[in-house]
């Protein structure tokens, strides 16, 4: 069944669903050494070319957070999820970090209100 799916016209379309498959892994839907939806599959879900999804898939391989066993598919590797957190933590603080930081001192919000604010939202579980 085709997932319906709002794609971000200033960012390629494979790096959007590299930053899914991301998201998936970092929220641990995705486990150590778990397989990953297939190329196929991916394709026909979310209405794409099998090369964007394997555009996307390879991102992730060449960053080594998953491997390709041959005939079998992608899947998890092992320390895979950790060092895409890592990634991912430097990408948000070298990215989005000073936007956010720009927009404090702009608003000029208190570092301590921020961390009241933090600590008493409630957050989804």
């Amino acid at each position: 069944m085709a997932q319906h799916t709002t794609w971000d016209d200033r960012e390629p379309i494979y790096r959007q669903l590299r930053d899914r498959l991301a998201a998936m892994i970092l929220d641990q839907n995705v486990k150590e050494g778990d397989a990953l939806p297939s190329v196929r599959s991916m394709a026909a879900d979310f209405q794409l070319n099998p090369l964007t999804v394997l555009k996307s898939y390879q991102g992730l391989v060449d960053e080594g957070v998953i491997e390709k066993h041959r005939g079998l598919g992608m899947y998890l590797a092992p320390g895979g999820r950790e060092r895409l957190l890592e990634r991912e933590r430097r990408r948000f603080l070298d990215r989005d970090w000073p936007t956010i930081i720009q927009t404090i001192e702009r608003l000029g919000l208190d570092p301590k209100a921020l961390v009241d604010a933090l600590t008493t939202q409630t957050r989804p579980e």
